[in-house]
């Protein structure tokens, strides 16, 4: 019989320990701050109750732990990311959003964390960190119930957030346009690297694959676009939106995922390989339904995230007798 197996994404909005320093306008969390965001995050979790989360904004591994340990479904959750490293002039750990997962499916080999861009990708030169992504990715090898093996991506890609140069005169309209350019090539650069990675992965191990997150951009983007591999003639190594290709599209008929200015917009997206597209050959399952869960957005709820998440339902077919 059929399975279902729960996927989501999950921004978390500057998920760190009370007193940490972020960000220059942005006050450090206070006891207060950390035990509600902890509190409400821990609940959403629950409310997700999915197999597999990929989390971004992660400052701190132990926050999520303190997370999962308020939670109901996920104390007993596997928990990987990328940690934190010393910063080189003080020793203290340095607070600097990166993404991570959670699972209730055994992982099936340690996690391994892309930082550089593969051979051949790099940002224009005189560009800060010219090869290697903003916030490194994750990937995570999972053992499903039936022995078969599903990698899963955890990305963050750049924001449009102008990227200022040092000498930058922010109220300066050409400055502003520059900076924002300069966003839009880094965030452009990450798509190709990450298209890149998923060629190679696909070239040496064609398994089922699933890449979630924050892409900064909605599905019908060029960045996105660049990722899924749209546009070639090979489908081959193409991935899918799960929106776009599941069952039952009532289900997210309104979803979305960031609400500024009154704009309702979808930036994060749950990917899969072809391996679960209704159509595909060697299709091993389809996405069942989509569900967004941003009813907090409209309201100032305190601890909450500025994201709304993403599940993804899908339905495995059983693995061919031996």
């Amino acid at each position: 019989m059929p399975q279902e197996i729960r996927f989501a994404t999950f921004n978390v909005c500057n998920l760190s320990q009370p007193g940490a320093k972020l960000y220059d306008n942005l006050a450090p969390l206070t006891e207060a701050d950390y035990a509600a965001k902890v509190h409400w995050t821990a609940q959403q979790l629950d409310r997700l109750d999915a197999d597999v989360i990929g989390l971004q904004e992660v400052f701190c591994l132990q926050a999520m732990r303190d997370v999962l340990a308020h939670s109901q479904r996920y104390r007993e959750a596997a928990l990987a990311g990328v940690s934190t490293t010393p910063d080189p002039h003080t020793g203290l750990p340095r607070q600097m959003p990166q993404v991570a997962l959670i699972s209730r499916l055994p992982l099936s080999a340690p996690a391994t964390i892309h930082s550089a861009f593969p051979a051949g990708v790099t940002l224009p030169a005189g560009s800060r960190d010219a090869l290697c992504y903003a916030r490194a990715l994750l990937q995570v090898s999972l053992q499903l119930p039936d022995a078969r093996t599903l990698d899963v991506l955890v990305v963050h890609l750049k924001s449009k957030r102008p990227d200022y140069a040092s000498d930058d005169q922010q109220d300066n309209p050409m400055c502003h346009a520059q900076a924002q350019l300069r966003s839009l090539i880094r965030r452009g650069t990450e798509a190709v690297a990450l298209r890149a990675l998923l060629c190679q992965l696909h070239a040496s191990t064609p398994r089922p694959r699933i890449v979630l997150g924050d892409f900064n951009d909605t599905v019908d983007a060029v960045t996105t676009s660049i990722i899924m591999g749209e546009g070639g003639s090979a489908t081959a190594g193409r991935y899918y939106d799960s929106r776009r290709i599941q069952a039952d599209p009532a289900a997210s008929a309104h979803g979305y995922t960031i609400l500024h200015e009154e704009r309702r917009m979808t930036i994060d997206h749950v990917l899969v390989s072809e391996h679960f597209h209704p159509d595909a050959p060697l299709a091993i399952g389809r996405v069942q339904a989509v569900r967004y869960f941003s009813e907090h957005l409209p309201d100032a709820i305190v601890g909450a995230s500025d994201h709304g998440q993403v599940l993804v339902q899908l339905q495995l077919d059983a693995a061919p007798a031996r």
